[in-house]
């Protein structure tokens, strides 16, 4: 699939701890823009949204995860790096274990190798700092 010109889908968890949320950094060239954006993936064919986020999880983080309540969907029509996108996300609350918490998370996705950080949603909600898509803050 190629995921610039077709509609996705797509999931993410929301993995809240004292008032900070996980999340990864991404950055937009054209744009000159730094966000972040909650983690997860793709839903592949004939898996359901909550097998693909626990999926995600392992592959990018290497934890196992426990899904909790379902929070909505949107569609999220975007720009990234010039290209056109359109995703489906659906969105869940999600559980990280106590032993498998870290203030910082090496993180393997497509684009190469990151960190997934905690970050305060007081910065998202002052516009300290860019959260997409913008639906994820009716679950904040």
């Amino acid at each position: 699939m190629n995921k610039f010109k077709e509609i996705r889908p797509v999931v993410l968890g929301i993995a809240k701890k004292n008032n900070k949320i996980l999340v990864s950094e991404g950055y937009d060239k054209i744009k000159n823009q730094t966000f972040y954006r909650c983690l997860g993936g793709g839903i592949e064919f004939l898996e359901t949204s909550q097998k693909a986020l626990k999926r995600e999880f392992k592959e990018e983080l290497g934890i196992d995860i426990e899904v909790g309540e379902y929070c909505g969907i949107a569609e999220n029509i975007f720009t990234f790096q010039g290209k056109d996108g359109h995703e489906i996300i659906f969105f869940y609350n999600i559980k990280i274990r106590e032993e498998d918490y870290k203030e910082k998370f090496p993180m393997i996705d497509d684009d190469g190798e990151g960190e997934a950080i905690w970050v305060d949603i007081d910065e998202f909600k002052n516009n300290k700092k860019i959260l997409y898509p913008k639906e994820i803050f009716k679950y904040l």
